[in-house]
């Protein structure tokens, strides 16, 4: 039996149209087919979708509706491809892509005339301090204590820094290569106004080799500049902090323990760029 969701896409499209859910932890995304078309649809997907697909960055966007709820429907071209894996996370397409987006002026603009407002490090900062009050550890872990020195001491590189659209999860599978060779980005609805720095830590961290970061920003488009690396590292210490938070208030305590295993290295790493 169809849930009341695929219905009301089903009454919208027509009974000529095969829906199925699209997976995913929402089951707000559809594949839709009939004879002769076939259509990626979501509910309630980013307003800036139009612009990114305008600009080549998500798959082309064919038509929005609206259902007699208020919900938003958009269709996309639901193209033959596949998700990159990790390792091709380093091909040079990567890199201009993202370098693409992060200088998209159009992008920018529309996000703050949509009422985005800038991340904000302090606030972030002390989120974290407020997590380590409310956690459960009747000591905080020497690593986390180290982690929030580092960013308290660095705060104020942070400060004044040139602002851009930010995806904020650029996790391999969320980067799509169509069989005739065009790469997307996709799943833009936790995309923020900050700082390069928080999608670029998290993609070298996660998937480029350390000694390979300087010739990644140049086919990103630009070099080390304005303690970049420091605050790259800023960035990562807040996510995993963050996750480790998340995890040990979730009950997970083996990932926790993970989470802290990464954290002291990577504090350390951090503190040997703010000196270079």
């Amino acid at each position: 039996m169809k849930d009341w969701k695929v219905k009301n896409v089903q009454y919208m499209l027509g009974e000529e149209w095969t829906i199925v859910s699209a997976g995913g932890s929402t089951g707000e995304a559809y594949y839709a087919k009939s004879a002769q078309k076939r259509l990626f649809l979501k509910r309630n997907s980013s307003p800036f979708l139009a612009v990114l697909s305008a600009q080549g960055i998500v798959p082309k966007l064919v038509w929005t509706k609206r259902l007699e709820n208020g919900d938003v429907i958009t269709a996309q071209e639901w193209l033959d491809g596949k998700e990159l894996n990790p390792e091709e996370m380093q091909h040079p397409m990567v890199a201009n892509l993202l370098g693409k987006i992060h200088h998209s002026a159009e992008l920018l603009d529309l996000l703050t005339r949509m009422g985005k407002k800038p991340m904000d490090p302090s606030f972030l900062f002390q989120n974290l301090k407020r997590l380590a009050v409310e956690s459960n550890d009747v000591v905080v872990p020497v690593a986390i204590h180290q982690g929030l020195k580092f960013m308290e001491n660095h705060l104020p590189i942070l400060t004044g820094v040139k602002q851009v659209v930010c995806h904020c999860d650029l996790n391999h599978n969320n980067w799509l290569v169509s069989n005739c060779g065009q790469l997307y980005l996709i799943d833009w609805d936790n995309a923020q106004i900050g700082d390069a720095a928080l999608d670029l830590g998290m993609l070298l961290n996660w998937y480029i080799p350390e000694q390979d970061w300087d010739n990644w920003l140049e086919m990103y488009g630009i070099q080390n500049h304005d303690n970049l690396y420091t605050r790259m590292h800023w960035y990562m210490i807040y996510d995993l902090i963050s996750t480790y938070y998340t995890n040990q208030l979730s009950g997970k305590f083996v990932e926790a323990t993970k989470d802290l295993k990464e954290l002291y290295p990577l504090v350390e790493r951090a503190k040997l760029y703010s000196k270079s």
